[in-house]
Order: C-alpha cells, then structure tokens, then sequence
C-alpha cells in the first residue's frame, strides 16, 4: 500500500509539476487563439470588441498565477498584435471610433497590481523607491485630472501613464527569476523583429486594404502617409509609425545580444522596415544604444559586435537600393542635413517655444485626461499631440507630480549607468542602451506612455533586477 507521503507526493507532482503547468497554460493560449480567429472568420467579427479584451484579461490571470514567464512573453504579444486584430475587425464590420479594442493591453497588465499591492508595505527597503515615486506622480496627475476634466479621457491617461510603471515593478521584484526573464525577453524580441518587420515589408509593398482603411478613417496622412503601395510609412501590426519604431529599435538592438538562426533574417526584414517607417527619432535612438552599448562591453564582445553589423550591412543595403525604397529612405535619410527646412523640425521648435514657458509655469498640472478637446467645427473629439515627453510631463502632472515622477526616473538612470554586470552579461548592457536612448527621447516623444513606456520603463526594471540577481549570487559565493 501506498503511504500518505507517497501519495501526496504523487498528486504533487501531478498536479505542479513544471511541464504540466507549460502544457496547461499552452492549451489556454491556442484555446484563446482559436476563439479569436472563430469569431472573425465565423460571422462573429463584431463580438472580438467585446469577447477579445474580456477573454485577454482572463487568459492574463491565469498565466500570471500559473506561468509568469508565459505572462510576460504573452503582454508583449498583446501590445504587438492587437492593433493589428483591431484593424481587421473594423474593417470587416465598420469602423469604430471608441477603438475599444485596444483597452485589451492594458488590461493584461493591469493584472500586475496585484505584484505592487503585495510588495508595496516593503517595497522602498528592495530598491522600490523610484517605482513607488512614479505612481505617486501619476496618480496625483489622475487626482487633477478628475476634478478638472472628463472621467472617460482620465480612465485612458491612467492606463497610458500607469502601465508602464506597475509592469517595470512586477520584473523588478520578480528579480531572483532575472535569467528566466532574460531569457524570454530575447526570445520575444527576436520573433518580434521577424514577424513585425516581414508584415511591415509587405504592409509598405502590397498596403492591404484593412491598413489603407484604417489610415483613410483615422485621417493620419500627415504621420502615417497615404494609403497607397509604397505610400505608406510603416507601422506594421502597431497603432501608428512612432510606437513601431520604437519597438522595432528595441528588438533590433537586443539582437546584439542574441544568437541562433533567426537572427539574420530578422535583421533583414527588421532593419528594411525599420528604414521604412521613417521614425527620425528611432533611428537616433538606435545609433545612441549602439554607442552605449559598445562602450559597455569587453574588447572581445565589440569585435563580435563589429562583425555583426558589418553583416548585417550586406544584408540590408543592397535592399535598400531597389527602387521605390531606395528614394523612400534616401530623402528621409538627407532631411538630417536641412533640418531648418525641414516641417517636423519646425513644429517642434514651434512647439518648444510657444508651450515650454507655459508648462513650468503650471505648478498644479491639467491632470490626467488633458490631452482631449472638442474641434469645434466638426463637434468630434480629438486628440492634442504634444510631440515632448518633457512638456507632457509639466502639462499634466504639474510640478507636484512631475518631481516625483522625474526623480524616480532619475534615481533609476543613476543607478543603471553605475552597474558593471553589462561587462560580463550582454543584456544588461542592451537593457542599458535600451532604457537610456528611451529616456533621451523624452526630449521630443512621449516616450513614457502606452507601448513606449513600457520599453523605457521596463528595461530600466530589468536591468535593475539583473543587478540585484548578480549582488545576491556574489553573496551566496
């Protein structure tokens, strides 16, 4: 007979073991995928607005309490994807205008609070402070916010300012798990540069026909191009060029620290559609982190680098040098030289001149929510693009919550520029690049919020977890 140990070792390991919980949570992804792709191809496209956040959000639970590393690699996915889904549906079944689809990223990570509700009491003695100095600037920003503006606009500035934080928080004090996570992040970065950047080839060569109505509806000619083959900037499965852009300079310069055999056609695709989205910024962000990261790491990591590059060069440049790309990326690529000619340059001079004054000026901030007027000609709702993450910052946090907010990035860009692991571990030295070249965009881009912001954020999260990993196994030696 078996004893009362055997057998609850038995259900033990039947029931926890590491693979079955793989396998369990594998089965509730595909189940998810297929459920998705049943209601847009079953007649039921229409439903995906309300069953793909809700069911999103479900899925998220379960792989947070069950497989946190497949929640991680499955929030990066929402925010790559949804955009894209998002596009389909409208253009099956007509266009929203609420865009009520893409509420489905952040509520996959809005899971996380349960991570800052549990680490919150003993959060500042681990290294939490700057995290806990960020939520105190945004949820003084939402405070404002509710007392001045409309709840619905202060719901979505909540979910673009806080995000960002709660889900850089959770890597951090997951940092014991820091080589599993590193481990994933490459491995979604990669897929990511292949997938988006093969969508985004195609996007700019066939412009499919739900990318033209989305870019005819939204009226973004002015950032997105025009809906015609090789018209369009590139945006792949993103909202728009400047997020992709972001996302792609990120997986791109993580490739540097990756091996296999996916990296050089990901590089391929990654690079040519990175040149076609003609993000200015992302393309100086990119430079930056090469810079960082080369000063970084050993003599012999550079040369490797070096090769990489040089590699990766006689792969790309005789792609770019077809035609209509090579015009495409040429032009772009010459407006560096005549940047006082140059109509993005000017509007953003304009914008500094005209709005900095007023923005240090306003010590209580507009809140959460600010960003949204009515046009009174057309009575719609619109949104007011403020392209500096700086002035975004004193415009709605104010001085109040603009400080805390900053000092805690600061604290954390201190921090980061100080560790040597970058010596030895090659991620640490992207992660580095990453958050750093993110934070110099704030400059020009409001790189804090939504996707952007959980690049900039949660990079600086996971170089500080690797940190933290490396002083607590020097210890154990």
């Amino acid at each position: 007979m078996f004893s009362k140990q055997t057998l609850f070792n038995s259900f033990s390991q039947s029931k926890f073991f590491p693979q079955d919980r793989s396998a369990q949570s594998w089965i509730v992804i595909f189940g998810f995928l297929l459920l998705v792709v049943t209601c847009y191809f079953g007649g039921a496209a229409s439903l995906l607005r309300v069953v793909f956040p809700t069911t999103s959000l479900l899925v998220a639970i379960f792989l947070y309490l069950r497989h946190p590393i497949l929640y991680i690699g499955f929030t990066w996915w929402t925010w790559f994807l949804t955009p894209l889904l998002t596009r389909l549906v409208d253009y099956r079944v007509g266009w929203d205008p609420t865009r009520q689809m893409l509420i489905a990223p952040y509520l996959v990570v809005f899971v996380t609070v349960a991570t800052l509700l549990k680490h919150l009491p003993h959060a500042i003695p681990q290294g939490g402070l700057p995290f806990i100095l960020g939520v105190i600037g945004v949820s003084y920003g939402g405070l404002v916010g509710m007392i001045f503006n409309q709840p619905v606009p202060v719901i979505r500035g909540f979910l673009d300012w806080l995000s960002p934080i709660i889900f850089a928080f959770h890597l951090f004090m997951n940092w014991r798990d820091y080589p599993s996570y590193r481990q994933h992040f490459q491995r979604v970065f990669i897929w990511c540069v292949l997938i988006t950047g093969a969508y985004g080839v195609y996007q700019f060569i066939a412009a499919p026909e739900w990318d033209k109505f989305w870019l005819t509806e939204s009226k973004m000619f002015t950032s997105a191009g025009n809906p015609v083959a090789f018209g369009i900037r590139v945006w792949s499965t993103l909202h728009s060029p400047g997020p992709f852009g972001t996302v792609m300079q990120t997986g791109l310069l993580l490739l540097f620290t990756s091996t296999g055999s996916l990296i050089f056609p990901a590089s391929a695709v990654g690079y040519l559609s990175f040149l076609l989205s003609q993000v200015r910024t992302s393309w100086g962000g990119w430079l930056l982190g090469i810079i960082l990261i080369f000063s970084s790491v050993k003599t012999k990591t550079q040369l490797r680098l070096i090769t990489i590059i040089l590699v990766m060069a006689m792969c790309v440049v005789p792609l770019v040098t077809i035609e209509p790309i090579s015009k495409v990326v040429t032009t772009r690529l010459e407006s560096f030289s005549n940047l006082e000619r140059d109509s993005s340059f000017k509007d953003r001079s304009e914008t500094y001149d005209r709005n900095l004054n007023l923005a240090l000026t306003t010590v209580l901030g507009n809140g959460l929510g600010n960003i949204w007027k009515v046009n009174e000609k057309t009575g719609q709702i619109e949104v007011i693009v403020i392209d500096s993450g700086i002035l975004d910052m004193f415009f709605t946090l104010g001085w109040f919550g603009a400080i805390p907010y900053i000092t805690g990035l600061v604290l954390m860009l201190v921090s980061v520029s100080r560790y040597t692991e970058g010596r030895f571990d090659s991620f640490v030295s992207a992660a580095r690049a990453i958050s750093i070249s993110s934070c110099a965009q704030l400059i020009i881009y409001s790189g804090m919020l939504s996707v952007a912001g959980m690049i900039m954020w949660g990079f600086l999260a996971m170089a500080m977890a690797a940190h933290k990993y490396y002083q607590h196994q020097g210890m154990k030696m």
